[in-house]
């Protein structure tokens, strides 16, 4: 679908083909807190595409709530209390349960895990560069997020092809290449109750059951044996839905920021060049990420009338906080369309950063995006995409799905 400036952010559609850019363009120029019209399965929404305004809504956290649900999909009452994660709490709930969980994610904790992600990231990268031709995707970006899925969580290796499977299917589930039950094509009001409404979430209830009553292994060092001796932690379905969103958002985001990156170094050979230099590395991480955004939107919904722009929103309406669109806002970043390795500061927004909802595992996502990028970088000579990359289809989540390249190694 051609971006005429004009798509319909509701529509799957409009995103099948790449970030609306020249949509989100004319939006934060013309009307950047816009109204979209519902349909049969979806009421209509406010749209917030401006870097301020979004920075804004994130500090107001008690006016645009997260309590009924951060996704686009109209709740019931049943529906959001089966399906919740802190991700759809507000304070002081969310204090509390992210003060829980946030020290396995802090930075210094992180930072350990260096040594095993360049070991890892180092294998991935010699054994894609076997060949000349290949899917960056699957080859390199897929590789090494899933498993440090695996070490993190402390789940066996030889479940993590399957793990990743069933992720792509939650947070892919408007995507007819991730899913059979595409979520705007079909019925899928039997899996109501279920994450993103889908059968897998009943695969990964399983799975985590199974977990909860030692049927399966569990390392004692990772995330989840934490968590399940915690006397004081998650409830069982609590611990569930938190395992789905690990599964899920700790895999597929950093996923599509790797092969943002991967897709800029394709198109752009001279960004190979200066990173090269050993100049970039501390600042690249975050250019890739920004440039990615590949959580596109979280909704809020409004707990009291709130004007904007000449706009009332009112209470119990939803708003859409595009982070996709503030990434790329010109007023807050210099030619914002342009990868700048050295871009610094840089106040991107992928990470859902200004308010108590900042990604909890940003710091593992952007030392794993770095050094995958290092240890590719060290070892070509010439990346080169053979064809246009192709894309998710969703309005939730954005990121390369298929790139072919062509790779030469360094002599």
């Amino acid at each position: 679908m051609h971006d005429d400036g004009h798509l319909n952010l509701l529509s799957h559609d409009s995103f099948a083909h790449g970030v609306p850019h020249k949509t989100f363009e004319r939006l934060r120029r013309d009307d950047p807190v816009s109204w979209t019209d519902g349909d049969t399965e979806t009421k209509g929404f406010w749209n917030l595409t401006r870097h301020a305004d979004i920075t804004l809504a994130n500090r107001e956290g008690p006016v645009f709530s997260s309590a009924q649900g951060i996704r686009l999909e109209d709740q019931s009452h049943e529906e959001y209390m089966a399906r919740r994660t802190f991700q759809e709490t507000d304070a002081p709930e969310h204090t509390s349960t992210r003060r829980a969980v946030n020290p396995n994610f802090a930075k210094p904790v992180m930072a350990r895990f260096e040594p095993l992600i360049r070991e890892l990231a180092s294998d991935i990268a010699d054994r894609a560069l076997q060949k000349t031709e290949f899917d960056a995707v699957e080859a390199m970006a897929k590789q090494l997020p899933m498993m440090m899925l695996g070490r993190i969580l402390g789940v066996p290796d030889d479940d993590l092809d399957w793990l990743v499977e069933k992720g792509d299917a939650l947070i892919g589930n408007s995507d007819p290449d991730f899913t059979e039950h595409v979520v705007d094509k079909m019925d899928t009001s039997a899996y109501r109750f279920m994450p993103f409404r889908s059968p897998a979430g009943v695969e990964l209830y399983d799975y985590a059951a199974d977990l909860l009553e030692n049927r399966r292994a569990v390392a004692e060092g990772g995330i989840l044996a934490k968590m399940m001796q915690d006397e004081n932690g998650l409830n069982e379905l609590e611990f569930k839905n938190f395992f789905c969103l690990l599964v899920a958002a700790g895999n597929d985001t950093t996923r599509y920021s790797i092969a943002m990156a991967l897709n800029l170094l394709a198109q752009n050979s001279d960004l190979i060049t200066q990173l090269r230099t050993g100049d970039y590395w501390d600042t690249c991480a975050d250019e890739f990420i920004r440039l990615a955004s590949p959580t596109m939107h979280f909704r809020r919904t409004l707990t009291q009338d709130y004007e904007l722009h000449g706009k009332t929103m009112k209470k119990g309406d939803k708003a859409l906080l595009w982070f996709v669109s503030a990434s790329r806002d010109e007023a807050a970043f210099d030619k914002p369309h342009d990868c700048q390795l050295g871009r610094s500061p840089n106040r991107h927004l992928a990470f859902g950063q200004g308010g108590i909802h900042v990604c909890l595992g940003m710091h593992l996502a952007k030392l794993e995006v770095r050094i995958a990028i290092e240890e590719l970088v060290k070892r070509i000579d010439r990346f080169e995409a053979l064809e246009a990359p192709t894309w998710t289809r969703s309005n939730f989540i954005c990121g390369v799905k298929k790139l072919n390249v062509h790779a030469t190694r360094a002599a």
